[in-house]
């Protein structure tokens, strides 16, 4: 039996695991906007109505959302990478059944199987967590954490080229052109985290939770074309309060849940992911709102007439300016912590929003304004990672940090059902077509920055990170596992365990935490 803990990387990693990882998120992230190009296409590239041809965005969203804490609790149990390379597996399927086909039930098919991939950004935090030293998990955390953004801001150009010059189903050979790569590096430079979690699968409580979530998500992204005031939507919503708060009393009776909800109700795990949900409703404001300015003809007197393609260049920044922030983060949380790198980041996308207010007259504003809040919002998603990380076991990175991903997803969502509802409402019919107008854009920029002021007060509420102590307070070591024998043994030699745990240069390590690990493997206490 060994003792290890999280300053040391796990045996076989090399400096390339943390841009694989990232790789891996970035590749996920694309299949979010990848058909933002030709939605307004879409109902006469598959034969049907509008409402219909949502359903193609819609279930993509449904089955991230569900698979992310699965498949993070899965990576806990049974290991991170293979549940990476499961999750990239599946989502390559999904793009090859996609690209082959212009049938609408089975476009909905690929594209629910695209989003089960999303998993693979909580599993990827874990494995860094599990195989990096201290002194470089921050920065890889952040990376790994704006992949989601850069993903998606990278794809909107790419794929308004592809769209433009070839027929839409390459967007689909691409993706799982990515999706094959990424699961090639990764079996290649990735070794397999020896952290596992005890206990078993929690089925009854996936599917709960699964349940749950579509009922809750179904009439947020489809109210608009429901009605919100409907019996649908209403009898919905209902139903998915009482289906979460029935899943909740279940887990809380559980010995091995799915999610601890106990870990969950700490103060800085709660008010972590709720500012997670204001950080998703802010990115994806902006994501809606400039694509479309940038397109819409001059002859409305507030359109910049932009191609599909430049307008999509012109929001790339914001994916971009997310990736360099990582670094930049890595050293303002090393020096002032998680928290204040949260505030700071929600405080400048409130002046981006702000800002942008004024700024929607011509395309270099726009440019701006993706820039600003690449940075904020760069930092914000850098913070979260760290934040989940910091206040739960090592056993439960996965499932906690697959969560905190579902609120962020969450958030797109209300966000996209809000912002939608706002254009639609505000908008100018021309020839039977509605054309957005600038007041909806500028109420749109309005009700981002309200979401960002709520975020910005929750993250005030995060406790204060603790000061690291020297010496290690008396410690309590429990192991179980199929060894019982050799780790009772442990136990009681550890009993009443007193000390620092020293670096290579004999100086003590800050809030080290030592584990236990069978030799299979397996995390024992």
């Amino acid at each position: 039996m060994t003792h290890t803990t999280t300053d040391q990387p796990a045996r076989g990693a090399s400096g390339a695991v943390v841009p694989v990882l990232a790789f891996a998120g970035i590749v996920v992230a694309v299949m979010q906007t990848l058909l933002v190009p030709v939605i307004k296409d879409l109902p006469q590239l598959l034969g049907t109505e509008p409402s219909n041809a949502t359903w193609v965005l819609t279930s993509t969203l449904l089955s991230g959302a569900v698979a992310t804490p699965i498949m993070g609790r899965l990576g806990d149990l049974y290991g991170k990478r293979r549940m990476l390379v499961l999750s990239l597996a599946v989502m390559v399927v999904g793009a090859l059944v996609s690209a082959l086909t212009s049938d609408l039930l089975t476009m909905i098919a690929g594209r629910t199987l695209q989003g089960f991939a999303m998993g693979a950004i909580p599993l990827g935090i874990g494995l860094m967590r599990d195989m990096l030293p201290r002194e470089k998990l921050g920065s890889a955390m952040a990376l790994m954490s704006s992949s989601i953004g850069v993903g998606g801001g990278l794809a909107l150009p790419a794929a308004a080229l592809v769209a433009q010059h070839m027929d839409w189903h390459a967007l689909f050979y691409g993706a799982a052109g990515l999706g094959v790569l990424s699961i090639a590096l990764t079996l290649l430079v990735v070794p397999e985290s020896p952290m596992r979690a005890e206990g078993s699968f929690d089925v009854p409580g996936a599917i709960g939770l699964s349940a749950g979530l579509v009922l809750l998500l179904l009439p947020i992204t489809k109210g608009s074309d429901w009605g919100w005031s409907s019996g649908t939507t209403l009898g919905l919503f209902a139903a998915s309060v009482a289906v979460l708060l029935l899943w909740g009393v279940f887990e809380l009776r559980h010995s091995a849940p799915l999610v601890d909800l106990r870990t969950t109700a700490r103060p800085a795990v709660l008010f972590t992911n709720l500012a997670s949900i204001m950080v998703g409703v802010s990115f994806y404001v902006v994501s809606l709102v400039l694509p479309q300015l940038l397109q819409l003809p001059k002859a409305t007197g507030y359109g910049l007439g932009q191609s599909m393609v430049t307008a999509g260049l012109l929001v790339a920044p914001l994916g971009l300016t997310m990736m360099f922030t990582a670094p930049v983060y890595a050293r303002l949380s090393a020096k002032y912590g998680p928290k204040t790198t949260l505030i700071l980041g929600m405080l400048i996308i409130a002046i981006g929003y702000g800002a942008g207010l004024g700024l929607m007259s011509a395309p270099w504003q726009s440019l701006v304004i993706a820039v600003v809040l690449g940075a904020g919002i760069g930092l914000a998603y850098s913070s979260l990672p760290a934040l989940i990380v910091g206040a739960v076991p090592a056993s439960e990175t996965g499932a906690a940090n697959g969560l905190n991903t579902l609120m962020r997803s969450i958030g797109t969502s209300v966000s996209s059902a809000v912002i939608g509802m706002v254009l639609a409402n505000t908008a100018n019919h021309v020839g039977g077509v509605a054309v957005p107008t600038m007041h909806g854009f500028r109420v749109s920029f309005l009700i981002a920055t309200g979401a960002v002021a709520v975020g910005l007060v929750l993250a005030l509420l995060l406790p204060k990170r603790s000061r690291p102590a020297e010496v290690a307070q008396h410690t309590q070591l429990r192991a179980s596992s199929q060894e019982e024998a050799a780790l009772a043994n442990a136990e009681e030699v550890l009993r009443g365990f007193r000390g620092r745990v020293l670096d290579a240069a004999g100086g003590p390590v800050a809030r080290a935490k030592v584990t236990l690990i069978d030799r299979r493997g397996r995390q024992a206490g």
